[in-house]
């Protein structure tokens, strides 16, 4: 089987990582337990503080430890937990990530938006809308590659079905179930800071960078249907465009 970590001329640090990788697959090191501090594991090895700590950053990015200080290195799963790679150029591409992943939905509710939600959503304070909350999963995996909020306007806010585990894009709920169709999808990405609820829901330290992924849907007559934005541990999700040139023969 090919290893997540190998490539054709390792650097010590990437050989390091591989051992400990190895050695939690092999149960040496259990799910829940600590890997060796940066200075056992200089002892352990022979190396500077700089290797073991790239050997660690490694196995982090993998989704096989978290690490959190005055904690350790806690190992959190035996396999990667993969990055999540994304092409984009239509609406039916978000079909594809919706089904490829699931949206695990933890809250739900209506909630009547204050002047800053208003704000956020171009909408009225008083207004009330359907508040979602959950996280985002690949196949298999136990750490969630997003924290995700979603906002539903309140023509739609008692669609069905939006609950446990999800396999469909949301916004398919509401086009089934209102004979509404999204035309239009503006997203925007954003780098970030980790706040405190989704570092830990990522496994990751607060204050650790992100990418935050918001995206809005709108109707054929340019109405917000739905807001959602995602936020993402770094190492968790890669975003790919292709642009194509258009020439204009002359």
């Amino acid at each position: 089987m090919n290893s997540p970590i190998r490539n054709i001329e390792q650097p010590k640090y990437l050989q390091i990582a591989q051992t400990l990788f190895n050695e939690i697959q092999a149960g040496i090191y259990e799910v829940g337990g600590l890997l060796p501090t940066e200075q056992e594991l200089c002892k352990q090895f022979g190396i500077s503080r700089f290797t073991a700590r790239e050997a660690l950053k490694r196995l982090s990015h993998l989704g096989v430890v978290t690490r959190r200080p005055r904690v350790g290195t806690t190992v959190v799963a035996k396999s990667p937990q993969s990055l999540y790679q994304q092409n984009l150029g239509t609406v039916n591409d978000i079909y594809q990530y919706a089904s490829e992943t699931s949206l695990r939905i933890d809250h739900k509710e209506a909630k009547s938006i204050d002047a800053a939600t208003a704000a956020l959503l171009g909408a009225s304070e008083g207004e009330v809308w359907l508040y979602l909350r959950g996280y985002r999963y690949l196949p298999g995996n136990t750490v969630p590659i997003a924290h995700t909020e979603i906002w539903i306007c309140p023509a739609f806010r008692s669609v069905k079905g939006l609950s446990g585990s999800l396999h469909r894009a949301v916004h398919a709920f509401i086009e089934e179930q209102f004979g509404e169709s999204i035309t239009t999808v503006e997203q925007i990405i954003d780098a970030v800071h980790l706040d405190d609820a989704s570092a830990k829901a990522l496994l990751a330290d607060a204050g650790a960078p992100g990418l935050k992924i918001t995206r809005l849907y709108r109707n054929r007559r340019g109405d917000l249907v739905q807001h959602a934005s995602s936020v993402h541990a770094a190492g968790h999700f890669s975003y790919r465009s292709v642009f194509n040139r258009e020439w204009k023969v002359t």
